[in-house]
């Protein structure tokens, strides 16, 4: 199994004072441990219009960190599909490939907010088709030679060239989501798939027995990458693993619960605090290796395990040590 980190979002929480450059050097700091740690991948994550500056721009951030970086693996997790220029995406993506030497990994799915939507001009309730119509023009744009793909949403001529091409001409793709056409538009038509966060291991295992089940029965060749994602910490001890991440993932998680409900929430219930407690991997290394194991024996050695240790306002050295864990306590168990 293979072991990453992140998600980077460089939002502000209202009791952090630094600049949005110092946040954003954070990031870079961080990425730069990780490949330090011998970790195998770092993300970001990406909203918009949020007023703690959630992270919008994922190509620009990605690029900055192909450039602080060797041989890490390095990706969305996930960009907001339906909401792209295509042709940009495709330049954009590309040329962040170029930089990383083939170490992008581009993550998408569907999006939910509808005040992205509304402000992008975007018909929500055309989000799953318009994802589905976006990985065919991206496979194009990167191939050799014309585009060759009609898009139902761009009027883009199947004659053009689209350039740069990245590296082999491809970029993996890897699509989120839990829902059954979600996990089966991934099973048909990407390189990879990311278990959100809110499924347990039985829900993982479940979806991945369906993405096998349809590959296999569809004849569909190629490398196919499993992703999961969780977030946690590895401390001295359970409670002051807790401790180190409760306040910034309680925060993040009470900005997701806006994100996706589009409304205020100004407190988590404590039911809800109880059962995001519940669901993080946390711990001593050897807590979180044997939580880590769960995820292995359900999902195969090949699978690719994200555990979110990047949390907004939490102290820039703690996340440091953090990810020095898992390097280096952690991630050799796995392999």
């Amino acid at each position: 199994m293979e072991l990453g980190t992140g998600l980077f979002t460089g939002q502000q929480r209202p009791d952090d004072e630094r600049t949005a450059s110092e946040r954003y050097d954070e990031i870079l700091t961080l990425t730069r441990e990780i490949e330090a740690a011998g970790l195998d991948s770092a993300w970001v994550s990406e909203h918009h219009f949020a007023a703690d500056d959630y992270l919008s721009g994922t190509m620009p951030t990605l690029g900055a960190m192909a450039a602080e970086t060797d041989r890490l693996e390095i990706g969305s997790c996930v960009a907001l599909g339906p909401l792209y220029e295509p042709i940009r995406l495709a330049e954009d993506a590309a040329t962040v490939d170029l930089l990383a030497d083939d170490r992008l990994t581009l993550g998408l799915a569907i999006g939910s907010n509808p005040h992205e939507f509304d402000i992008f001009g975007v018909p929500r309730e055309e989000r799953g088709e318009r994802l589905a119509d976006l990985v065919p023009f991206l496979r194009g744009a990167w191939s050799a030679g014309e585009l060759g793909y009609e898009s139902g949403f761009h009027d883009v001529p199947a004659g053009v060239s689209i350039t740069p091409k990245p590296v082999d001409e491809t970029v993996p793709i890897m699509l989120g989501g839990a829902a059954k056409p979600a996990v089966r538009r991934a099973a048909r038509t990407a390189d990879g798939w990311c278990a959100p966060s809110s499924l347990s291991v039985e829900g993982v295992r479940k979806r991945v027995q369906d993405i096998r089940r349809v590959r296999d029965e569809e004849d569909i060749d190629g490398e196919f990458t499993i992703y999961a994602l969780q977030h946690g910490w590895v401390g001295d001890s359970r409670e002051e693993a807790w401790e180190a991440m409760r306040e910034g993932y309680l925060y993040l998680q009470r900005r997701y619960a806006e994100i996706f409900s589009g409304e205020q929430v100004d407190e988590l219930e404590e039911e809800r605090k109880r059962e995001l407690k519940e669901q993080a991997i946390f711990g001593t290394p050897e807590q979180v290796v044997a939580e880590l194991e769960t995820y292995r024996d359900a999902l195969g050695d090949d699978s690719h395990f994200i555990l979110r240790t990047y949390y907004p306002g939490v102290d820039t050295d703690a996340m440091i040590d953090c990810v020095r864990r898992l390097g280096d306590e952690v991630a050799p168990a796995l392999r």
